[in-house]
């Protein structure tokens, strides 16, 4: 599945990508001195967006197989008043990789370098944003903080910045997603208006003219209120990089997951790999999102989305919920990565506590 959740051709699962992960780290060279999760770096904001800021499109993880893609991507971010510009290898194809694990991560050095581009903008997802980490510049992207947006596979490179760098990044949109008024009001909220803004599930358009919501429900695993920095994305990616220095410390944290095309045990077998590392018990409260595609398996005997959750979260005792509007479905929310957020389990709320960009 691409950011967009439509599939790409004949790829490779991303399980069976993230599964070689840990052999490949440890061949590739480092380029700066890293943070472990110990140790996590100050809080570093980005400065806000302004009409006329230049955008740079990057390709970190999957390819772009024709230039259309990337020409509705330039049109998406000229709508935003803001000016395109491609990176040097946004159209490289190295397989179903977006070119060279060296020449993304070069891109996304060059960018955060360049002191003319104000945010970095992917075209989509796939897979591959986890075996650029290595690659990066942290010392340049800490000394140039700039906005950068995405979901799906991009949750490697945005965990991976924010762990090593401080720097707030943002679980939102990526190129080629809707760009409808209800995705684009809360992104000009937060990245360009500095406000502090109410995340909630939204009403669906097939729910507008019913008495009552059948999408988007909130459901409510333990109810009260809890306070922490965000911190979230794909289930599937975190769980790849967990134990790496490309997570940040979840102490205290709130977390938010979603995944896409995962059968229900898989999802258990993913959440039991972070409560083995260690990471689920750290938490003070928990969101899950949407599993678009993820069917029941195991037939008439098989565990439930909710029962696999509540047999993970429930324990715990903090404040949880699931079926929040975040994911592999329209609108993507914008949510800020690193910033301290208060979360209702019982209303389905995360209210943001401080401006995700500087002043």
């Amino acid at each position: 599945m691409d950011g967009t959740g439509k599939r790409m051709g004949q790829r490779p699962t991303r399980r069976q990508l993230m599964a070689g992960m840990g052999a490949l780290s440890a061949m590739l060279p480092l380029t700066t001195q890293l943070t472990t999760s110990a140790a996590m770096p100050a809080v570093i904001k980005p400065p806000r967006l302004r009409p006329g800021d230049i955008v740079g499109i990057i390709s970190p993880a999957g390819a772009t197989f024709n230039t259309t893609d990337l020409d509705i991507v330039m049109d998406a971010v000229r709508g935003l008043g803001l000016v395109p510009q491609p990176a040097p290898h946004v159209l490289d194809r190295y397989g179903y990789l977006a070119g060279r694990d060296r020449d993304r991560a070069a891109d996304v050095n060059q960018f955060f370098g360049d002191s003319e581009i104000a945010a970095l903008l992917p075209i989509r997802g796939d897979w591959g944003c986890a075996r650029i980490l290595p690659y990066l510049d942290y010392d340049l992207i800490r000394q140039n903080p700039k906005i950068i947006t995405g979901f799906s596979d991009l949750t490697a490179l945005l965990l991976g910045i924010t762990a090593q760098t401080g720097l707030v990044t943002f679980h939102g949109p990526n190129g080629l997603t809707a760009w409808r008024p209800n995705q684009t009001e809360p992104f000009r909220q937060i990245l360009f208006e500095g406000q502090a803004i109410t995340i909630e599930n939204p009403v669906a358009a097939e729910d507008r003219d019913r008495l009552m919501q059948t999408r988007f429900r909130v459901q409510t695993i333990t109810p009260g209120q809890a306070r922490g920095k965000l911190y979230g994305g794909n289930l599937s990616v975190l769980s790849g990089i967990v134990g790496s220095p490309y997570v940040p410390d979840l102490t205290g944290a709130i977390l938010f997951l979603e995944d896409v095309g995962e059968s229900v045990y898989r999802i258990d077998r993913m959440l039991t790999q972070l409560a083995l590392a260690g990471v689920l018990e750290r938490l003070s409260g928990f969101v899950f999102g949407q599993c678009t595609n993820c069917g029941p398996s195991g037939g008439y005997g098989g565990l439930t989305l909710e029962q696999v959750l509540t047999d993970h979260i429930a324990p715990l005792g903090i404040p949880a919920w699931w079926n929040a509007a975040i994911g592999h479905v329209e609108p993507i929310l914008t949510l800020p990565l690193g910033t301290e957020v208060t979360m209702d389990a019982t209303a389905g709320k995360i209210t943001m506590m401080e401006p995700a960009i500087a002043s």
